[in-house]
């Protein structure tokens, strides 16, 4: 088992250490947000609707992260626009992001024959993290404090009284097109570390175990924000011991937590 000490004498795990820390931060403020607003369908498609760009982007020479964010934005501009005509988000991520993944797969496949690089674009990776995703990262973690400064009070009552708040005067549609585009920026953020199929285990699982036991938006934000950071350090060492993309143990632990704190909420009181 690799002890704290492999984080100072090892670069890439120093380096992987402070993506997820980062990321962690952005999951804890901004997770909190995605599962209010039950945004962690979409969260998860963002992540995973990249996969054609980032596709091309590796087999052209292209930035993968200008590629990401083309896609991810673009993707986020279609489900806005696909509500506003008539049908709810979830339905409108559906249908975007069955086509996304069709395109990834015929991209990786047929057209530029990517071969082990798929793995590292849907599950991460501990050796291919450089400054500029943690430059990234840093920017979104800070993006998502300054928008959930300037913006919660809309993003709450927008998600519990959309009417009520647009009758107050909040920007209700500008938050709205804003938390979805921030949220489609995080999740090319964290597809170094955990890869396009996983981002939900960094901004939707620990959040969601934290509603379980926080009655409160700060409780929540806090509690998300510890166990994001907790999940994600703890994931990392198992990713470096067991020799596998840090993305699926980060996912397991968030998953076990939550399934925990799921099981003590439905324990009957004595």
């Amino acid at each position: 088992m690799p002890s704290p000490t492999d984080v100072a004498e090892l670069p890439f795990l120093r380096e992987a250490l402070l993506e997820l820390v980062l990321l962690g931060i952005t999951g804890g403020v901004l997770g909190a947000w995605i599962v209010l607003r039950r945004l962690a369908f979409f969260s998860h498609a963002a992540g995973s609707a990249t996969f054609p760009g980032l596709v091309a982007a590796d087999a052209s020479g292209v930035s993968p992260t200008l590629a990401g964010l083309a896609v991810a934005l673009g993707y986020a501009g279609g489900v806005q626009r696909t509500g506003r005509a008539g049908r709810e988000h979830g339905e409108a991520t559906a249908l975007l992001l069955v086509a996304a993944l069709a395109a990834g797969v015929i991209l990786a496949s047929d057209v530029f024959e990517s071969g082990a690089a798929v793995d590292r674009l849907l599950f991460g990776t501990l050796l291919g993290l450089g400054t500029t995703d943690l430059v990234v990262a840093a920017a979104v973690a800070a993006m998502a404090g300054a928008a959930a400064i300037a913006l919660g009070r809309a993003w709450s009552a927008v998600g519990f009284d959309p009417d009520g708040a647009r009758a107050l005067g909040l920007p209700a549609g500008r938050a709205d097109v804003l938390l979805l585009g921030l949220v489609a920026v995080a999740a090319v953020a964290a597809i170094p570390a955990v890869g396009a199929l996983l981002v939900t285990a960094v901004y939707v699982l620990p959040a969601a175990a934290a509603r379980i036991v926080t009655g409160s938006i700060r409780g929540l934000v806090a509690c998300a924000l510890a166990l994001a950071l907790a999940e994600g350090v703890a994931g990392l060492y198992l990713a470096y011991w067991l020799d596998i993309p840090p993305g699926p143990p980060v996912a397991v632990l968030g998953a076990l937590v939550c399934l925990f704190t799921t099981a003590l909420s439905n324990r009957p009181a004595r």
